[in-house]
């Protein structure tokens, strides 16, 4: 499905990379402010929980839109309308800040809207890639994606609030325009090449509607029994691990008895854990059949989240251990995963499956800390870990007798 890649890749790729994560330090940067300064501000858990909300839900609701945008038109044009987007608003709330009239609803504008131009530029940035880079290095790339998130969550909170004490917030804000601008830049020089289908779209041929291309996504991913077995995996191992960083205060506080600097050593052990296995997977490159990896992955979140539900109250080191194991675990499921899709789903179709694999995930999270909450309050933080953990094991060890599964690579659409 792969498009015929010719000359030297690298150089164009890893330009376009490297301003892409520079904007994304910027914008992280900008997300740690808004909401320390609605924290200082408010002081209410519900203005933080809205917050919350308004920066996930365009994800949920616009990424099959998004989807459809990305492989309809230009995806270099996309990805330039969302870094635009991105700093006109952020430049305007900066301004907002100057004379001093912001207000809590200009910040939960400012986080709807730059989420929403995120749910464009991701399945633009993801259906790119897949065009500019030789197939066997498709999960290494994924794996530095991986490492770099893994650094932005770790590094983004201590370099945020050493920005905040020597400069006014509209500094930093300012700061996530100038990254945004060398996002764009690149993009303003590098040819990024589009599938038939949407060049054809582009040069006035008739086509189906943008509904119909919307449906063509659906069936696509309904119609690859092996990718929605995957897909259904990842989204129940999404609902048992999404609230498990949220579970970590009452889980400090009740079970070991500790404090801040306890969450902190679990917090840190985290992002340190998704680094360590974005730079695995950067230079292993994962197994031939990139699925293997994945369940591997799988199996291995399992058996940490397990075995973090056992640990005892006078072993919290052992419980930091289990914390750093699973985060390392996730670039090794979403890694080849994502390289998956991009080596085999058409070209032509790539926006609309990622958009919509990325808008099931996130909305199976939420449903996960609705049903963690009360499990938790009745049966124990210790039971969520444990239980979610096995089912993560089964999971994982059942899909490796499914042929569908262990042979998507083989079988298309």
């Amino acid at each position: 499905m792969q498009a015929t890649l010719c000359g030297d890749w690298k150089r164009p790729f890893y330009i376009l990379w490297g301003g892409q994560a520079l904007s994304m330090v910027g914008s992280a940067l900008v997300q740690f402010a808004l909401v320390w300064w609605l924290a200082q501000t408010t002081k209410s858990a519900t203005i933080l929980a809205l917050a919350a909300l308004f920066a996930q839900l365009p994800m949920i609701f616009l990424g099959p839109v998004a989807g459809v945008v990305a492989d309809r038109w230009s995806r270099r044009l996309v990805m330039i309308a969302s870094d635009c987007i991105v700093a006109f608003i952020t430049l305007l709330l900066a301004l907002l800040w100057a004379i001093g009239s912001v207000q809590v609803w200009h910040i939960y504008s400012v986080l709807l809207i730059r989420a929403a131009a995120g749910a464009f530029q991701f399945p633009a940035m993801q259906a790119s890639t897949s065009l500019m880079v030789p197939d066997e290095h498709l999960s290494r790339i994924a794996g530095y994606n991986q490492t770099l998130q893994g650094a932005l969550s770790m590094a983004t909170p201590p370099l945020g609030a050493l920005l905040l004490t020597v400069l006014p917030l509209q500094g930093v804000l300012a700061i996530d325009v100038a990254t945004a601008c060398f996002g764009i830049l690149p993009l303003l020089f590098i040819m990024i090449p589009q599938p038939p289908e949407a060049t054809a779209g582009q040069s006035g041929r008739r086509r189906s509607s943008f509904w119909d291309e919307m449906g063509d996504g659906v069936r696509y991913l309904r119609a690859w029994p092996g990718l929605v077995g995957v897909l259904f995996i990842a989204m129940l191992v999404n609902f048992v691990f999404s609230p498990a960083s949220a579970l970590w205060p009452i889980w400090v506080i009740q079970y070991f008895k500790g404090g801040a600097f306890h969450l902190a050593l679990l917090e840190s052990a985290s992002g340190i854990g998704i680094i360590a296995g974005g730079v695995a997977l950067s230079i292993w490159g994962g197994c031939r059949r990139r699925i293997l990896t994945a369940l591997a992955g799988v199996v291995g979140l399992g058996l940490g989240l397990l075995l973090t539900g056992l640990t005892s109250a006078d072993a919290f080191p052992l419980a930091v251990v289990c914390v750093f194991f699973i985060a390392a675990m996730i670039p090794i499921i979403d890694g080849p995963i994502m390289a998956i899709v991009q080596s085999t789903v058409d070209p032509a179709l790539q926006g609309r499956v990622f958009s919509l694999i990325l808008s099931l995930s996130a909305a199976i999270a939420p449903l996960g800390l609705i049903a963690a909450g009360p499990a938790s309050d009745l049966l124990g933080v210790r039971a969520w870990y444990a239980a979610g953990g096995l089912l993560c094991v089964l999971l994982g060890v059942a899909a490796f007798f499914r042929p569908a599964i262990v042979h998507i690579e083989d079988q298309h659409a």
